[in-house]
């Protein structure tokens, strides 16, 4: 559930079931370009072009060299450039793999989406089975196209649901029932299947809701995702009415409680997931904590047409890189006004490459 990234405020997916209410699923580099004024009319993606130039010839040989033209001109769509990228701090220095991380040695690919809704993405839209089967026809075909890469499969659960109503808690959002959450966890269990659980605070405070979740976090297999669209507390607006953020201080709290349950448990380190797709998403990004027992990913979220996706991971996350990425890929939203859906080869194009696939 989010906005397109061709339109201001831009918003993922469509809305719940009833039953679910109103779902609420730079300073960067010295030549990032400025921020794009708010349109609904498509521009074309910016190329960045790269030159090499021939080996120029000695004065001795100057006069017996062959003529040559200069070598063609590599052109990079948005996102693609590894000399920006380079610029930007790519790769960046972390720590170094604790034993058991899943990063960067495995690809993660995920299939979000809530059991109780068919419109919040692919994990509900289908019934377990066909979804299980879906989710392994995609896992093929990203170890087709990168087979030097292991793919590990998971489900990305929301288990805390943005509402546009205030609820009984007064805190627009939902949780769903521990029932729900297991359900979900027998599925992930039985694809040999990473488990990601989803937060969209609505109005609460992440640090108040992200520790009722410490009876699933103990486990090994079970990861975190958070949505800076959905934390509206500071600005008190309504999920869905305008778009939320979280700060760099917000994100080291979330990876701090992750070291501690690592530590405590004696688990291998947890993957983060911190989506984004707008520059005030996340605020003060640089100062994001690295720490080895939690693999930070920041994944570019939104839907819209493919240059427009790439322009948006080019902006929002090569610009300010923090450890690992991720690319988010819609079925529908993608596709809704007739561009194709991004193959694992596009998305491979990127630099960096993401490691962290989610379909909605």
């Amino acid at each position: 559930m989010h906005r397109p990234l061709s339109t201001f405020p831009r918003r993922r997916g469509a809305a719940l079931l009833a039953i679910l209410a109103f779902p609420l699923a730079l300073a960067g580099c010295a030549d990032n370009k400025p921020p794009r004024p708010a349109t609904t009319t498509p521009v074309q993606a910016p190329v960045t072009t790269v030159t090499r130039l021939p080996q120029a010839s000695t004065p001795a040989t100057a006069a017996f060299a062959p003529v040559t033209s200069a070598r063609p001109k590599v052109k990079y769509k948005a996102g693609e450039d590894p000399d920006f990228a380079e610029r930007c701090g790519w790769p960046v220095k972390c720590p170094e793999p604790l034993p058991g991380a899943i990063l960067p040695r495995k690809r993660i690919v995920a299939y979000y989406g809530n059991p109780q809704s068919k419109r919040m993405g692919v994990l509900g839209e289908f019934p377990k089975d066909e979804m299980l089967r879906r989710l392994k026809g995609e896992v093929a075909r990203w170890e087709k196209a990168d087979p030097g890469h292991p793919v590990q499969p998971a489900l990305h659960l929301i288990a805390v649901v943005a509402q546009g109503t205030p609820g009984k808690a007064g805190k627009y959002r939902m949780v769903m029932p521990d029932e729900i959450v297991s359900q979900v966890y027998g599925w992930a269990r039985e694809a040999n299947a990473l488990l990601f659980i989803d937060i969209q605070t609505g109005h609460d405070d992440i640090r108040t809701i992200l520790p009722r979740f410490e009876w699933l976090l103990k486990n090994p297999d079970v990861h975190l995702g958070i949505d800076p669209e959905f934390n509206l507390i500071k600005s008190g607006k309504v999920p869905g009415t305008k778009i939320g953020t979280y700060d760099a201080a917000d994100v080291n709290y979330v990876s701090g409680y992750l070291r501690d349950l690592v530590r405590k448990y004696h688990l291998p380190p947890k993957v983060l997931t911190v989506h984004r797709f707008t520059r005030n998403g996340v605020t003060n990004a640089r100062s994001i904590v690295l720490r080895p027992e939690v693999q930070i990913v920041m994944n570019m979220d939104g839907w819209g047409a493919p240059w427009l996706k790439r322009d948006s991971y080019k902006d929002y996350v090569v610009a300010e890189p923090v450890q690992y990425t991720g690319f988010k890929l819609f079925y529908h939203n993608d596709t809704k006004k007739g561009d194709p859906l991004l193959t694992p080869q596009g998305v491979l194009r990127l630099h960096p490459k993401p490691l962290y696939i989610q379909y909605q």
